[in-house]
């Protein structure tokens, strides 16, 4: 897909499609998973205040959400519609310490003057993933963190993404732990850990319904309970995961 797609993705959208994106993360279903994603990227970085790179923000509800953590945020973004109505909500909402600039994350020309960098279901629309690594590498000082929260094997090819390339024309991709790494270690991170999918996190610990003694429904349990066990002891390296790695 060309970048075309992402860079008009605000006009494609349309007027409901935008009040969704500005109202992120509490206008979508998945809100409860979000909130706890977003919660444990917080509890990986760097205790505030700290400089944090956000990339491909979209309305930049992320990028709000560190702010008001305590961070000091730039947030990119391809499409300068999107940096637009991001940096009115920041108006909006009278934030300090949080600026948005319209740029391509394969082509970051910042150098070491970032203690994290973050890719927040982003990196999976990158038109050269290894480039966008390597860019977000550069803006790192050393010591500094990498932070991706993407879909892992199988997303691409899911309904969710097949519809998004054929009615918006943006890339999808799978983006598993395991590519990261190894992009990563190419240009000169190391593993600092792996935190399990936030959507993992809730079933097993937060059950929206509760557990009747179905053995069905029981066994979908263990099951569960185990994938859990696994992403927490040995790190899951092809499901959706996040990746946190260390410029050296």
């Amino acid at each position: 897909m060309s970048k075309q797609g992402e860079i008009e993705y605000p006009d494609r959208i349309g007027e409901a499609g935008r009040v969704h994106l500005r109202g992120k993360p509490f206008t979508d279903p998945s809100c409860s998973t979000m909130l706890i994603a977003m919660g444990a990227v917080i509890g990986a970085l760097p205790r505030p205040p700290a400089d944090v790179l956000d990339c491909g923000v979209g309305g930049g509800w992320t990028s709000r959400f560190l702010v008001r953590a305590g961070y000091r945020v730039v947030g990119i973004d391809i499409s300068p519609k999107m940096i637009a109505l991001a940096e009115e909500d920041r108006l909006a909402d009278g934030l300090q310490n949080l600026s948005f600039q319209v740029a391509e994350y394969e082509t970051l020309a910042f150098k070491e003057q970032f203690d994290a960098v973050l890719f927040f279901d982003s990196l999976h629309h990158a038109a050269d993933e290894r480039a966008a690594i390597s860019a977000a590498a550069r803006a790192l000082r050393p010591g500094g963190l990498l932070i991706t929260h993407e879909p892992g094997e199988g997303h691409a090819a899911s309904e969710v993404g097949k519809k998004a390339m054929e009615q918006w024309d943006v890339t999808e991709k799978d983006m598993p732990p395991h590519l990261i790494i190894s992009l990563g270690e190419l240009a000169g991170l190391r593993l600092n850990r792996l935190l399990p999918y936030p959507g993992i996190v809730e079933r097993v610990a937060f059950p929206r319904n509760p557990i009747h003694r179905d053995a069905r429904q029981l066994a979908s349990r263990v099951v569960e309970i185990l994938a859990f066990m696994k992403s927490m002891l040995v790190g899951e390296k092809r499901g959706t995961s996040i990746v946190v790695m260390e410029k050296k």
